[in-house]
């Protein structure tokens, strides 16, 4: 499904300055947040593991398949071999195994002649099978507070561990991987303005109830005070004030960040981006239509998947009474005319533009006010030269 970008060229628009030096190839940065979602952190010098046992629901349900398979079964099957010891137990200190040809003896269990058949009828007991070959009998008091325990436990390590497997079965990161991310997020003009994008898209004819978006850099800063904050997350803001975050995603949607003044890439040009170090990661979360249950997919961008001048093909199209989406075309982008500047300098470069534009062409108030001007100075100029030759004659 993964679809290269084009590498159509198409002259960029500079500005501010920016000289149009291509990125140096560094090492590859270690990535905090997987391209499919998984967190790439490990907890390690953990003491209090006490509390991994204090949820213990949670534990079984965090296990890797091939572990929870493992506690199943031994769950089950020590249970079994416990109370057939025990079943066993009894039948040899009432003497039972020794009066297994006495018809007059009246056994705990008929026909438990050993430690195999004892188990058997502890499997027969916990699971409500009762194949009715062996069968506790009234003269065994001891066997009867035991059959009910036994019932008890058994119960409760059924509601435990079926549980546990359903709640594992039905876990909603498996619908997560049906959420697809853009392989690449994208720099370029929107409006005239900057803005970082990237592309999300669900591959399942179910929606996605109350989808939401969020995004989060990750990059290390060093305070002013001297303090160095490794991996520190810092918000992009992708429509929370406007509620554009909140998506109805039945078809690809492009979310998109305006790079403004409370944005953390104000001041960072396509020469810097491709200098600099950091990850964008990008949260997807909604309710599972057919379960309720709440679902989370999970993506990331290192500093070289940020393609700048570049925009997303188009995947919609129109047929005959709906709308098809063509997924072969959902990573590809092709090249557009961008400044190279950042967004702070574009800002700058196209306030001062505004600011000549507004000065260089004279308003019709301006003009107005000139003649004004010139005709009073004109009536001036008339009356002063009447009334000079009556003051002559008088002197």
């Amino acid at each position: 499904m993964l679809a290269a970008h084009s590498t159509g060229g198409v002259a960029q628009g500079n500005c501010g300055g920016s000289s149009g030096k291509g990125a140096e190839k560094k090492k590859r940065r270690q990535r905090y947040v997987e391209k499919g979602g998984k967190c790439n952190v490990q907890h390690g010098n953990v003491r209090e593991t006490y509390r991994y046992l204090t949820d213990i629901f949670t534990t079984l349900v965090d296990l890797k398949w091939r572990f929870s398979l493992l506690v199943f079964t031994l769950a089950y099957a020590i249970t079994w071999l416990f109370f057939g010891l025990i079943w066993w137990f009894i039948a040899y200190c009432r003497g039972d195994l020794d009066h297994l040809e006495d018809h007059t003896w009246t056994p705990c269990v008929n026909n438990l002649n050993g430690f195999v058949s004892a188990f058997l009828f502890s499997i027969e007991t916990e699971t409500t099978i009762g194949y009715g070959h062996r069968v506790i009998t009234d003269k065994c008091p001891e066997g009867i507070i035991l059959l009910l325990l036994q019932a008890i436990l058994g119960s409760m390590v059924n509601a435990f561990m079926v549980g546990c497997m359903f709640v594992k079965i039905s876990q909603p990161n498996k619908r997560a991987e049906t959420l697809v991310f853009s392989s690449h997020a994208v720099v370029s003009l929107r409006d005239d303005r900057l803005c970082l994008m990237f592309r999300v898209g669900d591959l399942r004819s179910s929606h996605i109830v109350e989808a939401s978006i969020r995004a989060k850099l990750i990059k290390s800063k060093q305070t002013h005070e001297g303090e160095f904050i490794p991996l520190n997350q810092t918000d992009i803001n992708v429509g929370f004030e406007t509620g554009d975050d909140r998506l109805f995603l039945v078809s690809p949607l492009i979310i998109s960040h305006e790079i403004n003044e409370h944005s953390p890439f104000w001041e960072v040009s396509k020469e810097q981006l491709a200098k600099d170090e950091f990850e964008i990661v990008v949260i997807l979360e909604g309710m599972v239509e057919a379960t309720g249950m709440t679902c989370q997919a999970r993506s990331s961008y290192l500093m070289d998947e940020v393609l700048w001048g570049h925009r997303f093909m188009s995947v919609l199209s129109l047929e005959d009474g709906f709308y098809e989406v063509d997924y072969n075309s959902f990573h590809q982008t092709f090249e557009v005319p961008t400044p190279s500047c950042s967004a702070k300098e574009l800002a700058e470069a196209t306030a001062r533009m505004d600011a000549h534009l507004y000065w260089s062409i004279p308003s019709r108030l301006d003009e107005k006010v000139e003649e004004g001007t010139e005709k009073e100075a004109g009536d001036k100029e008339r009356n002063g030269s009447l009334a000079n030759p009556e003051s002559e004659s008088k002197v």
